[in-house]
């Protein structure tokens, strides 16, 4: 399609949403992004902001695990005193090229402070220094540490759910669906998903004709170049690992909460995965108007990103309280 054709969001977002955009726009690294190095680099810096503030910590803890040749990066937050918590493994989104645990560091610490879970937030190798299905072996090595280790950091034995951004939700779909067919964890304790503005498949849709532009940094060239230094083969682009329409979704699959942007190309992902999952689950959807990719982060000025992460704190809690599949 015409980019020119593509609708001038600008004119259509809602109020909160434009005082982010300004602030983007004039606060923007100087730096180019020539490389991922500054790429990642600028996205870090830009996030300091963002993060400041937020839901303050009975404690959080970094836990190293051995995998392969490295060592994973956990944090886990600790909202309050308790004797024992419920678990929500957190997977931050970046298009598998940038993000780390302290990019997304007030949304998770937000995310515990409104569930009263501990959550923990894994650093997984970003690409291309790591290709698919190293990311995705990395989580599941992570998560069955802490299962096997639940007593070790007080956290319950038989109630975890997983949480994520962009394509951290589609990570923790395609880590649950690795666990699933390599049955390296029980995935009935996993009792519900959390999952914000995902890309789950789809090669083209009307959100992605309608929407994607240089500020969401999701233009069609954009998303062909997350998937590139993402996977390894062009053919990896099928894995139900990466394509999640690619895998049986109405066997066993977990509750989830499935969030979109109005003004996001990765809307219709979204909306996709509900229509499939509300067929045998008691999955929800929720779209966010008036905002747009990665809203999430901007807690600071929008009331309706604390609205969502919320409401992804009480279906989770929810589900929590309904440990039975349907």
């Amino acid at each position: 399609m015409n980019i020119i054709n593509k609708i001038n969001v600008l004119n259509k977002i809602s109020e909160e949403m434009k005082l982010v955009v300004k602030h983007q726009q004039d606060n923007a690294s100087s730096e180019p992004a020539a490389d991922n190095n500054q790429m990642r680099l600028n996205y870090e810096l830009e996030r300091e902001f963002w993060n400041e503030g937020g839901a303050v910590m009975f404690g959080t803890h970094d836990v190293f695990i051995d995998f392969e040749q490295v060592k994973i990066k956990t944090r886990i937050y600790y909202p309050q005193e308790q004797d024992q918590y419920k678990t929500i493994f957190f997977i931050h989104g970046g298009g598998w090229v940038v993000g780390s645990i302290k990019t997304h560091d007030r949304m998770m610490r937000n995310l515990a402070s409104l569930s009263k879970c501990a959550v923990i937030g894994i650093d997984y190798s970003l690409a291309p220094d790591k290709k698919f299905p190293f990311q995705i072996q990395e989580c599941n090595s992570a998560i069955e540490y802490f299962i096997k280790n639940s007593k070790k950091y007080k956290l319950s034995p038989d109630e975890f759910s997983y949480a994520g951004d962009s394509a951290g939700a589609n990570m923790c779909m395609g880590t649950f669906l690795y666990q699933k067919e390599k049955k390296t964890i029980d995935t009935n304790l996993i009792k519900s998903m959390a999952l914000f503005y995902g890309v789950y498949g789809l090669k083209d849709s009307v959100s992605r004709t309608l929407y994607g532009n240089d500020i969401d940094w999701l233009r069609e060239e954009d998303i062909q170049y997350y998937y590139n230094e993402y996977l390894e083969k062009d053919i990896d682009i099928n894995s139900k690992f990466v394509n999640i329409f690619n895998a049986d979704l109405t066997d066993n699959i977990p509750n989830c909460f499935i969030a979109s942007c109005e003004f996001d190309p990765l809307k219709d992902d979204s909306v996709a995965l509900y229509e499939i999952l509300k067929q045998t689950n008691h999955s929800e959807y929720k779209e966010y108007k008036g905002v747009m990719h990665a809203f999430l982060h901007y807690t600071r000025m929008m009331k309706i990103a604390n609205e969502a992460i919320q409401d992804g704190a009480d279906f989770i809690t929810k589900n929590f309280n309904f440990n039975q599949r349907s």
